[in-house]
């Protein structure tokens, strides 16, 4: 199904929407189906209830704004196919040794504990400044995303 029809669909079921403002977008790498397709799983099923994100790296893609409490976005699989809606509640920009264990595990990923949440965004966050030509380390900000599924 297509992103449009998928976002009038849910519409149509929830009345109380009165935007048309969403975001599509797939989580991981874009070069991974499989991570894409396991993470918009996780979503879909309830157990991913938050995302961390490079707060630098917004800066720089300007068509890619810091997400806010009260939007929409529609989850695409590794294929770009929605897969669910979510509706972000939380934001927080926190440096990367101050995110929680508690943020680490509704972040819903391996054993779900702070240890593997900062092995794993570790391994992301260097790959990601490394190709924007840029150096991550710990003390660098990023924004904890708290959402909540509300269609699928």
């Amino acid at each position: 199904m297509d992103i449009p029809t998928y976002w009038k669909n849910f519409k149509q079921q929830h009345s109380e929407v009165t935007t048309d403002d969403y975001e599509a977008f797939s989580l991981g790498n874009p070069n991974d189906i499989a991570q894409q397709d396991s993470l918009a799983h996780l979503i879909s099923d309830g157990i991913k209830t938050a995302t961390t994100s490079a707060y630098d790296l917004y800066a720089q893609d300007e068509s890619d704004p810091l997400p806010k409490v009260g939007e929409y976005g529609i989850i695409l699989d590794g294929h770009q196919q929605p897969l669910c809606i979510t509706k972000t509640v939380v934001v927080e920009i926190v440096p990367f040794l101050q995110v929680s264990a508690e943020h680490a595990y509704h972040e819903g990923e391996g054993p779900r504990t702070l240890d593997y949440w900062r092995k794993e965004h570790w391994k992301f966050f260097k790959n990601e400044y490394k190709e924007e030509h840029h150096e991550f380390n710990e003390e660098l900000p990023c924004v904890c995303e708290v959402y909540k599924l509300v269609y699928k």
